[in-house]
């Protein structure tokens, strides 16, 4: 048994050796390195453990963890109300809107270090108040800390950086990290042109760092390693045995070496990282069911039951790629595969997008008609799926804290927000809302199969929709 420098005795080695957690995890340090980096005190990181074992458990247990990025606290309150069991938190959406410079990037890695980190703990964050609520009000039905899946992109900088980076993730509530494979300084996103790999040895190295780091701050954070390979055409260095199968002979202005990218360099990547990290992303160019095959076919030969992670990216144009009957059965095709972890990284940037320019239109068309139009939606989502965000005043948590004045004051408080409200006058008793059976709001409406109260689904004669209306959105 290992001393952890206070006089105790660690089990962490026994832990790495029996727990079938770390089975198949090579850890190129010891025990006595990892005590020796933790210091005197252990502090305890309760969202990121909580998240990690979470997370762990349901990619054991689903056939699928299904995800959608989110790049605001509320949208990630949205995605567990509506039933999603684990949040993505993209590097892109940071650099596009939520990044602590307070300005719109591009997918370079240009906006600061820490502004994942942050975007991870303003989740939690929302998703605390939204438990917090729930449990004050004695519903306790939805498992509000939904672990995180936070992008560290290329570790912005080197192993040291890689290590810090992941140890603020940690602090933040982070559940899984992962690191592409990238050259820092020139990292793009998985889809544009210019990206520069660095060689597998360093890649590596900032697994290992994250795996330190996780290990020195005692959770048990997942680690994904992500691949650009397959797209990817330039080399920082020849240095690696493993990589020279794949140059070309050619070297750039910059002094960087031509590589052949596709899925051979991406599968020999692959094969190279899978000891030292939980899940494995290749990041592709277009979804391709047979092409996922055949990495995964390869991963598995070398590491059997390695999980596999896709980006069901919304680079890709998918009706044009595949058909109907193909996109609905990718995702369960690809589970079949070992993909247990697939998401849609920018959902929540053109989920954003789109909705705003969708009532923005239709407020300079018909002005209080189009806002109407949402609020009546929002109340029919509320009746029929628990939506709750249209009562916005007891959504972000003036009733909570009402309970907290009350709690002060012994109960005698008269200024109490909630009360004489006009959302507890006006919002308090909502009908069923009715369906049209034409115009812009019919095709959004739940079919009867799908709604817990078939009584309030009357159907009304309606009128064609005129210009205006038909560009108000007739979906979700």
């Amino acid at each position: 048994m290992a001393s952890n420098g206070n006089g105790k005795h660690s089990n962490l080695g026994m832990e790495w050796k029996s727990n079938t957690r770390w089975a198949g995890i090579t850890r190129p340090y010891t025990v006595q390195d990892v005590e020796r980096l933790r210091g005197s005190l252990q502090i305890e990181h309760t969202v990121a453990r909580h998240g990690a074992e979470r997370l762990w458990e349901l990619l054991q247990s689903e056939s699928y963890v299904p995800a959608l990025g989110a790049m605001t606290g509320n949208q990630a309150v949205q995605q567990v109300k509506a039933g999603l069991k684990a949040i993505y938190v993209s590097g892109w959406q940071v650099a596009a809107d939520a990044n602590n410079a307070g300005q719109m990037y591009p997918d370079q890695s240009l906006y600061p270090a820490d502004s994942v980190p942050n975007l991870c703990r303003r989740i939690n964050q929302a998703l605390m108040r939204a438990d917090q609520i729930h449990h004050a009000e004695g519903q306790n039905g939805v498992q509000w800390f939904a672990p995180l899946i936070a992008d560290a992109e290329a570790g912005f900088g080197g192993n040291l950086n890689a290590f810090e980076l992941m140890k603020a993730m940690i602090e933040a509530g982070a559940a899984c990290v992962h690191f592409e494979d990238q050259l820092s300084s020139a990292k793009k996103c998985g889809h544009l042109g210019g990206k520069v790999l660095v060689p597998t040895v360093e890649a590596i190295q900032k697994l290992v760092a994250a795996r330190l780091a996780a290990d020195v701050m005692g959770v048990p954070t997942l680690i994904m390693a992500r691949t650009d390979a397959d797209s990817a055409h330039l080399l920082t260095s020849d240095v690696d045995p493993r990589d020279r199968e794949f140059l070309t002979g050619e070297r750039t202005p910059e002094g960087f070496y031509g590589i052949r990218g596709g899925i051979q360099s991406a599968i020999a990547r692959a094969i190279a990282y899978a000891p030292y990290c939980d899940l494995i992303w290749c990041e592709t160019s277009h979804p391709d069911l047979e092409e996922a095959r055949q990495f995964a076919e390869a991963v598995h030969a070398k590491f059997p039951g390695k999980m596999l992670a896709y980006n069901c990216s919304p680079s890709f144009n998918w009706k044009q790629k595949l058909d109907d009957a193909t996109i609905a059965r990718f995702q369960t095709e690809l589970a079949e595969m070992g993909y247990r972890f697939q998401f849609i990284t920018l959902a929540g940037f053109h989920a954003l997008n789109l909705g705003m320019f969708e009532l923005a239109r239709g407020y300079k068309l018909t002005g209080m008609t189009a806002y109407s139009r949402l609020q009546e939606k929002e109340f029919s989502r509320e009746y029929l799926h628990g939506y709750e965000a249209v009562k916005h005043q007891r959504f972000v948590g003036t009733g909570y804290f009402d309970a907290v004045t009350q709690v002060i004051a012994g109960g005698t408080s008269s200024v109490t927000a909630l009360a004489g409200s006009t959302e507890t006058e006006q919002f308090a008793e909502m009908k069923p809302q009715l369906r049209p059976k034409s115009g812009p709001d019919a095709g959004c409406q739940p079919i009867l199969g799908d709604c817990p109260h078939p009584e309030a689904m009357v159907q009304l004669q309606g009128t064609e929709p005129g210009p205006e209306e038909s560009l108000m959105p007739s979906g979700d």
